[in-house]
């Protein structure tokens, strides 16, 4: 279920590397996950300016970034950048942020495209959109269940 004072408000995922952040956003009954165009990433401010407008244009009360988990589940440095920027968004939208297990989504996603027959030069950016895709899909359904398990921490402004 929606946390209070989430209702009717959208979910936007994040799928963040080096170069590109992968984006999605559910509906706002927050059912359904589809892709938004990956961000090309500039630089820290420009990034976090870029994120908090599309978060009001889509009208989102919440923010979830995928975390880069080892196999074993244990963090990494990955893992570690992942959460400094996670709170420094939440810190410039003003809106929850949660991290959420993104184990091999990238993987799942390059496989995907790779099945539909998409060129390895046209995976790039698809490939960071699907794997947000995949992982607010995962966390959308995993709410819906109750289950909290799979993301590990939130912060409020």
């Amino acid at each position: 279920m929606p946390a209070k004072g989430d209702l009717g408000k959208r979910v936007l995922a994040l799928d963040l590397s080096g170069r590109r952040i992968g984006l999605a956003v559910s509906d706002p009954l927050g059912i359904v996950a589809q892709g938004l165009p990956t961000l090309t990433r500039v630089h820290r401010a420009a990034d976090l300016a870029t994120l908090a407008r599309l978060a009001a244009e889509y009208q989102v009360g919440r923010i979830v970034v995928g975390l880069p988990l080892l196999p074993s589940g244990e963090e990494g440095p990955e893992a570690a950048a992942v959460r400094r920027f996670a709170r420094e968004l939440a810190r410039h939208t003003g809106l929850p942020v949660d991290l959420y297990d993104e184990r091999y989504t990238t993987r799942q996603a390059e496989r995907v495209l790779r099945a539909g027959g998409v060129k390895a030069c046209d995976r790039k950016g698809l490939v960071d959109r699907l794997a947000a895709v995949l992982i607010l899909q995962s966390y959308l359904d995993a709410r819906r269940r109750g289950a909290r398990s799979s993301w590990k921490s939130c912060w409020r402004h």
